[in-house]
Order: structure tokens, then sequence, then C-alpha cells
């Protein structure tokens, strides 16, 4: 695992089936959200298959995960990931709505933020998250 010492990038993995989104993501939180976290490092992915492999490979700090990605969704995802590894990194879902918070809770992630993302919302939670680490 990264240090917060700013030496190591943290791998922040972003999945959603729309390239539009990962780049607000991407744009949102830009490469250094704090001065006292390391850089980001993004690691863009579109599909679930690809997102399953990436995190059970590890080095991953933490996934924003897109609960509108179709055919699979970053809330099911989220689930089957806290369900099957053993010390999954931190996740972020990316809601429809506010109101789905409780979809959020299901899927046991550790935040969620709804679209259209707020940038100020999502930094929030992402450094929150990091912090804590």
């Amino acid at each position: 695992m990264a240090e917060s010492n700013g030496s190591t990038p943290l791998r922040v993995l972003v999945y959603s089936n729309d390239a539009d989104t990962r780049q607000q993501v991407i744009l949102a939180l830009g490469r250094k959200p704090r001065a006292d976290l390391p850089e980001l490092d993004f690691f863009e992915v579109a599909t679930a298959p690809v997102v399953i492999e990436q995190m059970d490979a590890g080095g991953i700090d933490l996934a924003i995960l897109d609960g509108e990605s179709a055919p699979a969704g970053g809330l099911g995802i989220a689930k089957q990931l806290k369900d099957e590894i053993e010390k999954c990194p931190p996740v972020v879902v990316l809601t429809g709505r506010p109101d789905d918070a409780w979809l959020a809770n299901w899927s046991r992630a550790e935040a969620a933020v709804s679209h259209p993302i707020d940038p100020m919302q999502l930094t929030r939670a992402v450094t929150t998250i990091l912090l804590a680490r």
C-alpha cells in the first residue's frame, strides 16, 4: 500500500461503461486533490470482468464504480468485491440519484456520490476515505 508521504502515487480504479463519466471523475479529482495525499494514478476500466480482474490482482488503493453502468452496474460489482475480496480496498459508488443511498449501503461501499457528479462532493468523499487509510 502507498504511504501518504507523497512519493508513491495512489492507484484509483475508475469504472464506467461511459468514457465521459470516467473523464468527469478524473477531472473532478485531479492528480493531487490534497497537499497531504500522494498523487492519484487513475486506471480507467469499461467492463465488469476487468474490474474484478484488477481488484483480484491487488495494487488498487481505491475504486470508484459507476452504479449507472450497463450491463453490470457498479453497485452490484461493489457488493461482489466486498463479499469476495478479503481485504477489499475502499469503494466509492456513483448513484443515479441521492435517494439511491440505501443501495450504496447495501453494496457495502464506503461512500456514495450521485450523478450528476459534483466535483466538491466527490473530492470530499475520496479524500476522506484516503486520509482514513
